[in-house]
């Protein structure tokens, strides 16, 4: 009797646990919150004076110090930059491009840079052809752009910094030499990355220990990249692009089968561009032109205002559906008109118009997935970091960086301690395409910044990492705060949608529909609903991108947001 009274509790503890799982439609949390959506990881960060939000708390700590000592959020955002370059080289570091928002207080407006790289001047398609590539290589030295983020840097610095550059770099240059430990995620990537990177000259040598990743916990020194960046602070972007540090770039390069020559990187500038928006739902959306796909995030917002989102729900099968299709249909475009707008005529205006998306609307239908898009005939007219701060004064910088596919090109020069950018791989060598490759030209990329007003106010500075997750994130973001009405860390907490296998800059085509990844926390039934409809839906292991968002309120008060699926972290005072 006793045996068997134990067995008929155990199965009613077995079934009961069963039972609460079942209940469960949103992810599932460690621990109950008692505020907020029940999908939230943490509170919003609140401060009056400063606030900086990055993917590492070092970084962040670092922004802070920064404003503590009489800089301002330009200045922040350069040193956080340069930190997370030490501290995170699995998404970002002085080898790659960078992207900016910056808000001006004194003169309330928004101003971007676009300081990203062009190919060496002396490779052309026709090489690419001879030698037998249906495609540009993902890493080695083919795929080799110049990296501009350390010109990114001084012409942030010059327009708008107050603290002295050395200054500045000096916190990344002091933990540079003494170490810091390694956080968990990025011991995740590294360790994944240098299999994959080690048969790359220079590379073993400075980024390994002893042949392998550091792990979480280890303490990391990279003290050529002290040694880099002391160069820099003293002698100016020049020491970079002019000096020895150019000469041992391309004296690297050549070595081993590059092209990157130093006449690249000598002539190498960024460029001063106006942003560009749309309104949705009376917020204007910020994001920056061509080369880059900031676009496509502006483009999928005015397809989904054309529909009532919040009587459809986060967790429908109707808003998924919706979201996915006009996320199809801005990639077809993505991949035929992005690209180099100094090499084409990119008609901006006309895909981010409200009439566009009106007409390209008409193709979705509501109730069957489809498998295919036309891109759309204009006749009238191609892993990453990202932060943001805020200062005392209101100023605001919205900022991405990366080196591509992670860690890179695993090209490192000898003695500089950083890898050079694989960013060139997003060429197209179809000919006549937008994006094809050419001598002196700009690469399609996909790190993109973002930056929303409020009747002309500042409203959230924010990005999304994650190549093509970014405009999917970015419209995310906007939709989870305006119509489902989450603050700014249930926005980024919000369980994700990811759609793949869209027609590609580099020419690729769209086949059978894509793949659509809904992350943990979406309900069985919206899934069966959306396989019913004809999407294809598939497991994914972290492809949904890292969050980082500032927004401002009426009463000045800076709220922070944070990426709970990273390393990241978000802190004011």
């Amino acid at each position: 009797m006793t045996r068997l009274y134990r067995s008929l509790v155990f199965v009613f503890r077995c079934s009961l646990v069963l039972f609460l799982i079942s209940l469960s439609s949103f992810r599932v949390l460690a621990a109950d919150r008692v505020t907020g959506e029940t999908f939230g990881m943490r509170s919003p960060v609140l401060a009056t004076q400063a606030m900086a939000a990055t993917s590492q708390p070092l970084a962040t700590q670092v922004a802070l110090d920064v404003m503590k000592r009489g800089g301002n959020a330009i200045d922040a955002a350069i040193a956080a930059n340069a930190m997370l370059g030490l501290v995170e080289p699995t998404g970002n570091g002085i080898g790659g491009d960078l992207f900016a928002i910056v808000w001006d207080a004194k003169t309330k407006r928004l101003y971007g840079l676009n300081a990203s790289g062009r190919s060496p001047q002396n490779l052309t398609r026709q090489w690419f052809l001879d030698n037998d590539y249906a495609s540009i290589p993902s890493h080695g030295p083919l795929p080799v752009s110049v990296p501009g983020a350390i010109d990114g840097w001084f012409e942030l610095h010059g327009r708008f910094g107050r603290m002295p550059m050395n200054e500045i770099l000096s916190p990344t240059i002091d933990y540079a030499r003494n170490g810091f430990p390694v956080s968990q995620l990025i011991a995740y990537y590294w360790g994944r990355s240098v299999p994959i990177l080690s048969k790359w000259p220079g590379f073993t040598e400075q980024f390994t220990l002893d042949g392998k990743a550091p792990k979480q916990g280890q303490i990391w020194k990279n003290p050529h990249l002290a040694s880099t960046l002391e160069r820099v602070a003293e002698g100016g972007r020049d020491a970079f692009y002019k000096g020895d540090i150019a000469k041992t770039i391309s004296d690297y390069m050549q070595k081993h089968g590059g092209f990157l020559s130093y006449e690249d990187l000598a002539e190498h500038k960024s460029d001063w561009i106006d942003p560009v928006s749309t309104n949705y739902r009376g917020y204007d959306v910020w994001e920056l032109p061509p080369n880059g796909q900031g676009i496509a995030a502006l483009q999928i917002l005015n397809i989904l205002e054309q529909f009532d989102i919040r009587a459809m729900g986060l967790d429908s099968a109707e808003y998924v559906h919706l979201f996915t299709e006009a996320k199809k249909l801005v990639f077809e475009d993505r991949a035929k008109y992005y690209a180099d707008t100094e090499f084409n005529k990119i008609p901006v205006d006309k895909l981010i118009s409200k009439s566009y998306a009106q007409e390209r609307a008409k193709l979705i239908d509501l109730a069957k997935a489809s498998k295919e898009y036309p891109a759309g005939k204009l006749l009238e007219d191609g892993d990453t970091i990202y932060l943001t701060t805020a200062d005392s004064e209101g100023n605001m910088v919205s900022l991405i960086q990366s080196n591509y596919r992670g860690m890179g090109s695993g090209m490192t020069p000898p003695g500089l301690g950083f890898i050079l950018q694989d960013r060139g791989e997003m060429f197209s060598l179809e000919e006549g395409h937008f994006n094809v490759f050419e001598g002196g030209k700009r690469p399609f990329h996909t790190i993109i910044p973002a930056f929303v007003t409020k009747d002309g106010n500042p409203w959230m500075s924010f990005g999304l990492m994650g190549g093509a997750m970014q405009p999917q994130g970015h419209a995310q973001i906007v939709v989870n705060m305006i119509d489902f009405d989450m603050d700014i860390q249930e926005a980024g907490d919000a369980p994700r949608i990811h759609h793949t296998g869209s027609s590609e800059p580099t020419g690729e085509k769209m086949t059978n529909g894509g793949i659509l990844n809904l992350e943990t926390g979406f309900d069985y039934k919206t899934i069966r609903q959306l396989m019913r409809m004809g999407h294809k839906i598939q497991f994914a292991n972290g492809p949904y991108g890292g969050y980082q968002a500032i927004h401002k309120a009426e009463n000045g008060v800076y709220w922070g947001a944070t990426e709970s699926r990273k390393d990241g972290h978000a802190a004011g005072y």
